[in-house]
């Protein structure tokens, strides 16, 4: 029987420790990446929780809805309003300039799901008006 030389048993052990060692340099890196990713997909997710809350606050958007929607300058524009279960539509066949821009700025402004919305110029001072936005 022949003995193994002790130089190759160094040489199993070294190669064995150099594979160990790049392997474990790949799998901090890999793990490094994952964490990154990890932090950006937790700040996304807390982004649009704090987005959801806003968002879906059905009474108090109703509440606030209604009372933009009883200011003297849009009743002068004769807004048509219909509130349904989920949603809530509004039309104006002729609206002013100047309650259109109001409106426009308090909904666009506000935490509402606007779903359609149409505007059609009618003269200088005068537009067409139709809007549905959902809770």
């Amino acid at each position: 029987m022949r003995a193994i030389n002790p130089i190759y048993i160094a040489l199993l052990l070294i190669s064995i420790l150099l594979i160990s060692i790049f392997s474990l340099s790949f799998a901090k890196s890999d793990l490094i990446k994952s964490k990154i990713a990890f932090l950006e997909t937790s700040q996304i997710a807390n982004e649009l929780g704090g987005l959801k809350k806003a968002y879906l606050k059905n009474s108090s958007s109703q509440k606030d809805l209604k009372i933009i929607l009883n200011k003297k300058i849009l009743k002068e524009a004769k807004l048509d309003i219909k509130f349904k279960k989920n949603s809530v539509s509004l039309k104006s066949d002729e609206m002013d300039k100047k309650a259109l821009n109001f409106l426009m700025a308090k909904i666009l402004n506000g935490t509402y799901n606007v779903v359609s919305m149409k505007i059609k110029k009618l003269s200088e001072s005068k537009a067409s008006f139709n809007m549905k936005i959902s809770w």
